[in-house]
């Protein structure tokens, strides 16, 4: 009897072991999210899942890290294929490729419309991933535009705060002629292939490449001859130091070459490399294109996706929602650690985005750019932001050397509808 006992027990205790290491081994439930740029998107998505995994212990984070090419190129070709196998659950896309994934894959990516507040966003930033009226986005960064300056370069040629304030880029060429006359330098750097500035002007406008309803907007629109007529004020009058690629762009700020820089939030983390410059740069709004233009406007940001055959959609929803589209304290946080503005109003009036910043001589500098980015005109990007972008650079050349305004838009025009058929 007492050998019968003793196996009964020894079947208890084995038993109650195997039970409670099954209960410590149950499987987590994985989400898996692509995205690129190790030092912004992938450390900021790890802060992110840091702080859900908190309350969610039953949730695992598999953040691929990839380049943005290979972002893309893999989503394509997955999405191409109607396979669900090797999606992720949720993918970073950038803003000016949203609409193109949206319209080219119906039904692959997660309808939002019911599932995200898209009124505690940015109108400008909720609108790139709208169709019909859906919303299928968790907007992330803010690409809102600043003009950044030097303030003891510019007082040397007699130019205040006040002068730089909501002016125009008629104005914005003359202060640079009349820059480089007192000083001999030039007044800011540009590419005269690079369509970041113009895109600048047109949003600042409310206007685009595509018309409300998608269509390109090319010979008809007014706002696109006046920023190519500003551009080619740049070439002609020989206003802008002449740069080629990201790092020489950058240098001429860092190096003293220019004293200004025109560009979205996220410049601010190159601007602050020159580490000897603090104290010495401000932020005014960016010049508008038109009398009846804003001076606010947007350049380049992405925002998260949640792939409608994912295995885990709603899980990522949940995640999604709990700290893109809740948590102030994390993005109080990433503003800090990483640069990064985003998109989510409620966050705008937090401590740190209303702390004055030394470098940029004490002002709210942050503070200031959460206010310019609720004036940002809201645009529809259509499809083919960089195909339009092409043709419109491609053709200046020729509207530089004497085309007229009317013949290089329907070039333009021309070789839009030939690289989108």
């Amino acid at each position: 009897m007492k050998k019968i006992l003793s196996i009964l027990s020894m079947a208890l205790i084995v038993g109650t072991s195997l039970f409670a290491g099954g209960a410590a081994e149950t499987e987590k439930t994985p989400i898996t999210i692509w995205a690129w740029d190790p030092n912004f998107n992938i450390s900021i998505m790890k802060d992110a899942a840091e702080i859900y995994q908190q309350s969610h212990p039953d949730v695992e984070f598999n953040i691929v890290e990839m380049a943005k090419a290979d972002v893309e190129q893999k989503l394509h070709t997955n999405l191409a294929a109607r396979t669900t196998d090797g999606l992720p659950d949720i993918v970073l896309i950038e803003d000016y490729n949203g609409l193109k994934y949206l319209n080219s894959y119906p039904g692959q990516f997660a309808d939002l419309t019911d599932e995200i507040n898209q009124n505690d966003f940015l109108k400008s930033k909720v609108d790139v991933a709208k169709v019909g009226n859906k919303y299928y986005s968790m907007p992330f960064d803010s690409g809102v535009a600043g003009f950044f300056y030097r303030t003891d370069m510019l007082a040397q040629a007699g130019y205040t705060a006040e002068d730089l304030t909501n002016i125009t880029w008629d104005e914005f060429c003359d202060i640079a002629k009349d820059y480089k006359e007192k000083t001999g330098n030039y007044f800011f750097a540009n590419s005269r292939a690079d369509g970041g500035l113009l895109r600048i002007m047109l949003q600042s406008d409310g206007s685009w490449y595509f018309d409300e309803d998608g269509n390109p907007y090319i010979t008809d629109n007014d706002s696109l001859a006046k920023a190519m007529k500003i551009y080619k004020r740049f070439i002609s009058e020989d206003l802008a130091f002449p740069t080629n690629g990201w790092t020489e762009w950058v240098g001429a700020i860092n190096d003293e070459k220019v004293p200004t820089i025109t560009s979205g939030v996220w410049i601010i983390g190159s601007i602050k490399a020159a580490t000897e410059q603090s104290g010495l740069w401000a932020v005014a709004p960016c010049p508008r294109l038109s009398e009846n233009g804003t001076n606010a406007s947007n350049l380049g940001g992405s925002s998260w996706y949640v792939l409608e055959n994912g295995k885990n959609k709603e899980e990522a929803i949940d995640f999604l929602n709990a700290i893109y589209g809740a948590d102030t304290d994390f993005y109080q946080n990433i503003l800090v650690k990483n640069g990064a503005m985003g998109s989510y109003i409620p966050a705008f009036g937090g401590a740190n985005y209303s702390k004055a910043d030394e470098f940029f001589g004490g002002q709210k500098v942050y503070d200031i750019l959460s206010q310019y980015a609720e004036d940002i005109p809201a645009v529809n990007i259509g499809e083919y932001t960089y195909e339009a972008d092409a043709a419109v650079m491609g053709n200046m050349e020729a509207f530089y050397d004497g085309q007229s305004i009317e013949a290089t838009l329907e070039a333009i025009e021309a070789q839009l509808a030939n690289d989108i058929l």
